[in-house]
């Protein structure tokens, strides 16, 4: 059955690869961003691109209100949209953490609450919010970004049972590295901290780590957890949660079943400190 599918961050990346998928599927989408040029050749997709940005409520009511004009319903909503803020705590400005947060977990809480009164109406609905292997593990410099996949992890679960009896059903995606993640870290945030820090030295390995090439190459594609989205958004029972991707699910066992000594140790061994 075709379902009509609100997803964000889907510029570029998982949110992209995902939207075609399920435009191919013969579904409804209808792809969120900030800039809508980056996703002009989504169109030949029968993609509907949509300017949002998820921080401005007024964007949110804006595209909310489009697809129920359009469509009469709104079956799946895929909260994608995302950033990592990297850098020492003892750094970074705390209006960026806001930011941070604004991002990943208000602005999403937003749209989420803008679709759930017409989710309830029509007495079904699905909500696939994508955490992280950082939803339940955590890396150096990754404080505020782990933070904010923390939250996001029980926000998620208290949803599922506050919805679960009006047919709303809450999944959890933890995607591990993803492809580019490591230069896009490099080249943006942590950069912006690393002048005048007391952590230069920790940062360098950090650093060195991260742009050795056999590291960079080691994240998955895109197009696999585009998969993993679509299952979650089209199987008749999802899973709450769906593992995929570079290093999460030993990354997962590891803090799990041996505790965080040790894993705090092979943290330290790999990236120094």
């Amino acid at each position: 059955m075709s379902k009509v599918v609100l997803i964000t961050g889907a510029s570029s990346g998982m949110g992209r690869e995902t939207a075609i998928l399920l435009a191919e599927g013969g579904h409804t989408v209808y792809a969120g961003a900030r800039r809508t040029d980056r996703m002009e050749d989504l169109k030949r997709h029968g993609i509907r691109p949509v300017a949002m940005d998820v921080t401005k409520s007024d964007d949110n009511q804006r595209v909310v209100k489009q697809i129920l004009a359009d469509q009469g319903r709104v079956d799946v909503l895929i909260n994608n949209a995302g950033f990592g803020l990297y850098g020492p705590v003892e750094d970074i400005p705390l209006d960026d953490a806001r930011y941070q947060f604004e991002v990943n977990l208000f602005g999403l809480a937003d749209l989420t609450r803008l679709v759930l009164p017409s989710m309830r109406e029509q007495g079904s609905g699905r909500i696939i919010n994508t955490s992280s292997m950082g939803g339940r593990i955590f890396t150096p410099f990754g404080a505020w970004y782990h933070a904010t996949k923390h939250a996001l992890e029980g926000w998620s679960d208290c949803l599922r049972i506050e919805t679960a009896p009006h047919n709303i059903q809450v999944v959890v995606i933890q995607p591990g590295m993803i492809r580019t993640e490591f230069g896009q870290v490099l080249g943006g945030y942590m950069q912006k901290y690393y002048a005048g820090s007391a952590y230069k030295a920790q940062l360098d390995s950090f650093f060195q780590q991260a742009s050795d090439p056999k590291n960079a190459n080691r994240g998955t594609d895109a197009k696999v957890l585009a998969k993993v989205f679509v299952e979650a958004a089209t199987t008749a029972r999802p899973r709450r949660r769906y593992v995929e991707g570079a290093m999460a699910r030993p990354l997962l066992f590891l803090r799990k079943w041996f505790g965080d000594g040790v894993y705090e140790n092979v943290l330290r061994r790999a990236f120094g400190g």
